[in-house]
C-alpha cells in the first residue's frame, strides 16, 4: 500500500488554474492572463515571490507584505502583493493545496489577479469573481499542464 501523505519538508509545486471546458470553452488561465497584461517588472516581482514561497515552502515562508494570508470573505486565499509603476498595486490570488495528491503533491495554485490604484479599494464584486474562479478550481481541479 502506498501512502499519499506528504511530509513538511516535501517540495511544493506551483500550478496555474485552467478553466474547465464546461465553464469556458477557451480553457483560459486567468492568473496568466493577468500576468501577461501586467508590466514586465511586475511579472518578474510576482514570479520572484512565488519562487521564494515554493522554496520555503508556504507554511514556513515569512514574506512580509509580499505574501499574505487573506481574511474575511477571502479566507483560504493567499495573495502575492507587489507595487508597479505609478504605485499601482498588483495582487495575485492563490490557494494552497496540501496534500494535493491529484496535483502531484503540495501545491500553490494561482487563481487570478487584480490591480488597483493607490488609495482605492478592490471592489467586493471583484473579490466575488476571484472566489467564483476558486470555486471552479475546487470543483474541477484543472490546472495548466
Amino acid at each position: 500500500m502506498t501512502s499519499t501523505r506528504w511530509k513538511p519538508d516535501d517540495p511544493w509545486l506551483l500550478h496555474f488554474f485552467q478553466r474547465h471546458r464546461s465553464d469556458d470553452p477557451q480553457h483560459s488561465v486567468p492568473a496568466l492572463q493577468f500576468l501577461d497584461a501586467s508590466p514586465l517588472g511586475v511579472r518578474a516581482k510576482i514570479q520572484a515571490v512565488l519562487d521564494a514561497v515554493v522554496a520555503a515552502p508556504p507554511p514556513a515562508f515569512s514574506g512580509g507584505l509580499q505574501w499574505q494570508a487573506m481574511h474575511g470573505d477571502m479566507a483560504g486565499y493567499h495573495e502575492v502583493r507587489v507595487m508597479g509603476p505609478g504605485r499601482q498595486l498588483f495582487r495575485l490570488y492563490c490557494v494552497l493545496e496540501n496534500p494535493g495528491a491529484d496535483l502531484g503533491g503540495p501545491s500553490i495554485v494561482a487563481i487570478a489577479g487584480l490591480s488597483k490604484r493607490p488609495g482605492t479599494a478592490i471592489r467586493d464584486r471583484d473579490y466575488r469573481a476571484v472566489r467564483a474562479l476558486g470555486d471552479e478550481f475546487r470543483s474541477h481541479r484543472t490546472v495548466l499542464r
